[in-house]
This record gives C-alpha cells, sequence and structure tokens, in this order.
C-alpha cells in the first residue's frame, strides 16, 4: 500500500463504526466509510468538539449537521505548495481525496526527470488536484470534466495555488467524445491520467460505466499518446474492479504500442499516532 506522511493540513485522527474522523486544516469532521467494520476507537477523547458530521439517510443519500456555527462554507488546506479550496459538498464529499498525494508527487517526479515541455490529459479531472500538480512543474495541461461546477472548483484551486496564468486548458465535456475529437485532430499527450467513475452522466446526458466503458476509453486514449509517452495512470474505487484487470486493460492497449512497466497498488491513509491504514481506492500505471 501506497500513502504520504507529510500531509500536514489533513489527518485522519480516528476511525470506527464506518466513520472516519477527520481534521482539515483544523476543521474537524466525521464522514461515513463503509470499510471502517471494527468498532473500536484509538483515542475516544479526539471524538468531541466536532465541526460537521455527514449523517446518511435511510432512504438514500445524507446531509451535513453543523455541529459548530462557526464553521467557514469555504477553506484551504495545503499540500506543500499546493493549496485547495474545500467546501462541504452533498454525498459527503469535500472536493479533494487526500490519498492521492502520492500519485501527485509521482506525476511531479515524472515530469521533473522527463527534462522537457510535457502535454498532460486529466481526463474525470474534478476539482483539479492532479492537474494542479502538473501544472506545478511546468507542463501544460489539459483538464476535462462533465461537470461544470467542478472545472470551475479547479480553476479557483489553480489560483489558490498561484497558477491563475499557468498553460491549463479547462472544458467541460463528456470525456469519451473529447478523446475521439482529440484523436482526429491529431493531437498527442506524454501523460494521461484519469479517475473514471462507476456510473455518471456527461454534460448532455451521456451514459458513462466503468466496467462496459473502460476498455474502450483506454484503448481509445492510447492514440493521444506521443511517441515517447512518459505516463499512464488510471485511479479507481471500484470495490469489485481489480487492479489486475485494469492491468490487464493497459498490457493490451498501451503495453501493445509502448515499451514500459505496469504496476500496481493501493493507497491509503495512515492513522494519526497510530499503526493502522485506510484503503482509498487503488492506483494503477504504465509508465515508460
Amino acid at each position: 500500500m501506497k500513502y504520504v506522511d507529510d500531509f500536514l493540513d489533513y489527518e485522519l485522527l480516528d476511525m470506527s463504526s464506518k466513520m472516519k474522523l477527520e481534521s482539515w486544516n483544523g476543521i474537524k469532521l466525521l464522514r461515513p466509510d463503509p470499510q471502517i467494520i471494527w468498532d473500536e476507537k484509538q483515542n475516544e477523547q479526539l471524538w468531541n468538539n466536532l465541526d460537521a458530521i455527514y449523517e446518511r439517510s435511510n432512504t438514500g443519500g445524507g446531509v451535513w449537521k453543523i455541529k459548530n456555527k462557526n464553521i467557514p462554507t469555504r477553506w484551504t488546506v495545503s499540500y506543500h505548495d499546493l493549496t485547495f479550496n474545500i467546501k462541504l459538498m452533498g454525498f459527503k464529499h469535500t472536493g479533494l481525496f487526500p490519498e492521492q498525494a502520492y500519485n501527485w508527487n509521482y506525476i511531479r517526479k515524472i515530469i521533473r526527470e522527463s527534462k522537457k515541455e510535457v502535454s498532460v490529459l486529466n481526463l474525470f479531472a474534478y476539482t483539479g488536484a492532479a492537474t494542479i500538480a502538473a501544472a506545478k512543474e511546468g507542463a501544460s495541461v489539459v483538464h476535462v470534466d462533465s461537470s461544470s461546477g467542478m472545472v470551475e472548483w479547479a480553476k479557483e484551486n489553480a489560483v489558490s495555488s498561484g497558477l491563475k496564468d499557468a498553460k491549463i486548458r479547462y472544458l467541460v465535456d463528456d470525456v469519451k467524445k473529447f478523446v475521439k475529437r482529440e484523436i482526429r485532430r491529431g493531437h498527442k499527450y506524454d501523460i494521461i491520467l484519469m479517475d473514471p467513475p462507476s456510473f455518471g452522466r456527461g454534460k448532455n446526458g451521456e451514459v458513462w460505466s466503468l466496467e462496459k466503458d473502460l476498455y474502450d476509453l483506454v484503448s481509445l486514449c492510447s492514440e493521444l499518446l506521443s511517441e515517447e509517452p512518459l505516463l499512464f495512470l488510471i485511479n479507481s474505487y471500484t470495490t469489485g474492479l481489480s487492479t489486475t484487470i485494469i492491468e490487464t486493460i493497459l498490457s493490451l492497449t498501451v503495453g501493445k504500442k509502448f515499451k514500459g512497466s505496469i504496476s500496481s497498488s493501493e493507497l491509503g491513509i495512515p492513522l494519526k499516532d497510530g499503526k493502522l491504514v485506510l484503503p482509498c481506492g487503488s492506483y494503477t500505471r504504465w509508465e515508460r
């Protein structure tokens, strides 16, 4: 399992009974996590003085219960020289997945070591953490997401990270349709990143299903890689879709066209002052 231990503005304080207790730059949140099936708390005192709790509804979804009336509607957390805007969203989210810090570091390392101008395509790009990580190393990035709200949020994050004038092109589009147009245009990328959901809809109602559509999308994206590509990274939070399956997809597509290695691992978040680690999805990557 891969994780970072230097995310100072984010801490996993404790976890018990399908709930995780977190500190986001001093704001204490309690959110559901179905993987936490044990009921033993590591530090009972930390569960006091919460700022907000996400409570699930019996009919689906849920709502944030504000415990501290002075909690800001938005605030920032930083990781090294990256700064992100945090908000309490529907379906328990905050706009950032801290476990992805491992991938941000790796993307930056690959770009730095290439010692060339690098072009990056970030698909299902959400609020742009990977986009910002790549842009911090001087890469040009095309950022694609079907949600206009997420794209605007990504722009805010770029400004907060000092990247207002960075070479980032933001697009609200259906990912598969965009990739097909890029193939026709003859555009090429050195790095392709994707964080596909299990299920989703494009801006015009296009339906996305990870199990049905991932292979075709990766196959199409392999046509967008440059002559000497650096990295193809796929994140997955879908239970039941193993990294072996995604490794096979990369092997049958990118691996057939380019020499390189394929690897995968779980991502996690370590518990503050403890030996436990909470698993948080996985990555699979091809790299030159």
